[in-house]
């Protein structure tokens, strides 16, 4: 058998004005699921058995439920941007975080109807950020890429850090699709935002529970929107392809285990 030597490491060399840039939105990305690990602790289980919580019918109808709460979110959020200004995140977390005590306080029925509202939210704040980095939110592809967001794997999924696939995921603008890409990330924020329904049927601390997970989820996926249009800010002002940016930043994120 024959021994097969590693590729050597590829290292883009940046500028360290860039570089800099990029270090920043590695470290905010590792740290954005801290909050979630400590909502999982307050309603003492783990992500993977939270569904289990569920009723068979609920768990049955997530896909469902949840291309449906995307899209209405993604006509609402964009009709909103006529009459209601952009927020801070701060201010988009304290909306979320109450409507998620009072989706909890209900259990399980006020926690579904809660649902498309709390998801037209984010979208809207995730909006918001593109904005705040200098895109169009009326452009179609940024409206798809605020969509996009939503592909990450969610404060009470991530492992060590490692998930961008999110980030290096193409848009294309053809008939349908829309209706293609909600089709694509339904299934996995499905999972996502079932964790999110059963917390907040936890009995007795429902509304803190619901408090908490409906913080950590807009924290989570704000913090998603800044790294995601982040990196693309710093590809068109360094104008340096958003691909080697990416390939450099999952280094940072996932360094290979001879470098860890």
């Amino acid at each position: 058998m024959q021994n097969h030597e590693a590729e050597p490491l590829e290292i883009t060399e940046l500028d360290a004005e860039t570089r800099a840039a990029l270090t920043q939105l590695a470290r905010r990305f590792r740290g954005a699921d801290g909050i979630g690990m400590q909502v999982l602790a307050l309603v003492g289980g783990q992500a993977e058995n939270l569904l289990a919580k569920l009723p068979l019918s609920v768990r049955n109808g997530l896909d469902n439920a949840t291309r449906r709460a995307l899209e209405v979110a993604f006509d609402a959020a964009s009709r909103s941007r006529v009459s209601v200004a952009d927020r801070a995140d701060w201010l988009n977390t304290v909306v979320t975080t109450a409507m998620g005590a009072a989706g909890g306080a209900g259990g399980l029925p006020t926690a579904l109807a809660e649902l498309p509202v709390t998801t037209t939210i984010l979208l809207r704040a995730i909006q918001g950020i593109a904005a705040d980095h200098g895109f169009d939110p009326a452009d179609d592809k940024v409206r798809m890429q605020c969509l996009q967001v939503f592909a990450a794997a969610g404060p009470l999924s991530r492992d060590d850090g490692t998930d961008v696939a999110f980030l290096t995921a193409r848009i294309t603008l053809t008939g349908g699709a829309v209706h293609g890409l909600i089709a694509r990330i339904a299934p996995r924020l499905a999972t996502v935002l079932g964790q999110k329904l059963a917390t907040q049927t936890v009995p007795v601390i429902g509304a803190v529970a619901g408090a908490a997970t409906n913080y950590a989820f807009t924290s989570y996926y704000q913090e998603m929107a800044r790294v995601y249009f982040g990196l693309r800010a710093l590809a068109r002002d360094s104008d340096i392809e958003v691909e080697t940016l990416l390939r450099e930043f999952r280094l940072m994120v996932d360094p290979p285990r001879t470098l860890r």
